[in-house]
């Protein structure tokens, strides 16, 4: 490819897919470091950043474990201390880690206590940790030693997506008792199967196209490819979750995009019905699978495509409208007369409040 489009071309589409060093680190790899000095430059300043997030990822891991709170790096956090090494070639605008519910108030206090200051991201959420702890985790915002500006994740949920119910995600206290360690570090890694499921849904939670776009399937290429997946246990989760149809397309994509040699009999045992898989391709091909920054759909059309997401009607009713226990915890109300005046609420929220699509 390098050789048939040419040094500049190749260099601006992987800036706009944001995979300048990925793309970097594969070519030094194929022409044993004889490349132009605008892909190693970009290597190296990613490479120095993702190592002060490492480094800091393990101090807090440290202080967390210290007060006995076990702390899990997810998606790409995980997969870059734990599996990864190759720093440069692993891009990211965040640290994401996993705690229990039961201690998330005891790991944000430890936090704050270290400078960490809670703020989202989000112009639409609220900063408080009443909001974080209902949402399934909290955002915060914190310098490092050199310099480094770090957004830092702390969740409960494992996905907490807004199409994905609590009872459609594994639960917290299940991943960090079946979590493996990683040597030198507090940190927790993952089961190679619980890492899969996580970061397939987190895929399908970004629509497999949206920010950070291309780079999703890499995280499943890479668990897939450096860890030994117990298949059988894998497929028997995902029917549990019922998550099939999500999980299927992160896989399919993942295997069609970047070669990931995830086995045909997983495939065919997770997939959704035929038109489903042929109208959520055509329209992924409609909006563009590259470029995650460029505009991909619009309100309606955004709606109506998670909505294929669902393996049944009953789980799309529930994502639309859900149960009343769920309602009242996530708005702090009591009298289920007020059902529906927060239904209303939490509808208009998933509609108007989509800030790219």
């Amino acid at each position: 490819m390098y050789t048939k489009i040419g040094d500049e071309k190749l260099f601006k589409e992987a800036s706009l897919n944001g995979v300048v060093p990925i793309v970097a680190h594969a070519l030094d790899k194929v022409f044993s470091g004889n490349i132009p000095e605008h892909w190693m430059a970009e290597y190296n300043k990613i490479g120095q950043r993702i190592e002060s997030y490492m480094n800091e990822l393990d101090e807090v891991s440290s202080l967390l474990a210290n007060n006995g709170i076990p702390l899990l790096a997810l998606k790409n956090s995980g997969i870059t201390r734990g599996m990864y090494p190759y720093y440069g070639a692993c891009p990211m605008g965040d640290v994401d880690v996993l705690v229990s519910k039961k201690l998330f108030r005891k790991a944000h206090k430890v936090l704050t206590n270290e400078g960490y200051k809670l703020k989202f991201r989000c112009p639409f959420e609220e900063d408080s940790l009443e909001a974080a702890e209902h949402g399934g985790g909290a955002e915060y915002s914190v310098n490092l030693p050199n310099g480094e500006h770090l957004w830092f994740e702390l969740q409960w949920r494992p996905v907490a997506g807004r199409w994905i119910q609590p009872d459609q995600e594994p639960d917290a206290d299940d991943l960090i008792q079946r979590s493996i360690p990683i040597e030198g570090s507090d940190v927790k890694l993952l089961s190679p199967e619980d890492n899969l499921l996580q970061v397939a849904l987190h895929t399908a939670k970004h629509t497999f196209v949206r920010a950070p776009g291309f780079r999703l399937h890499t995280d499943v290429d890479r668990i897939v490819s450096s860890q030994k997946v117990d298949w059988s246990a894998f497929v028997k989760r995902v029917i549990q979750l019922r998550t099939k149809t999500a999980v299927f397309m992160s896989l399919a994509m993942a295997k069609s995009l970047l070669g990931t040699p995830i086995p045909d009999s997983v495939l065919k045992e997770l997939s959704p019905a035929k038109w489903k898989v042929k109208l959520m391709v055509a329209w992924l091909h409609r909006v563009g699978i590259f470029e995650p920054d460029a505009p991909k759909w619009s309100k309606l059309g955004y709606i109506i495509f998670v909505s294929l997401l669902y393996d049944c009607f009953s789980d799309l009713v529930a994502g639309v409208f859900p149960k009343a226990e769920l309602m009242k915890e996530q708005y702090h109300f009591k009298s289920s007369g007020l059902l529906p005046y927060y239904h209303c609420k939490r509808l208009a929220n998933l509609v108007l409040r989509r800030v790219n699509t």
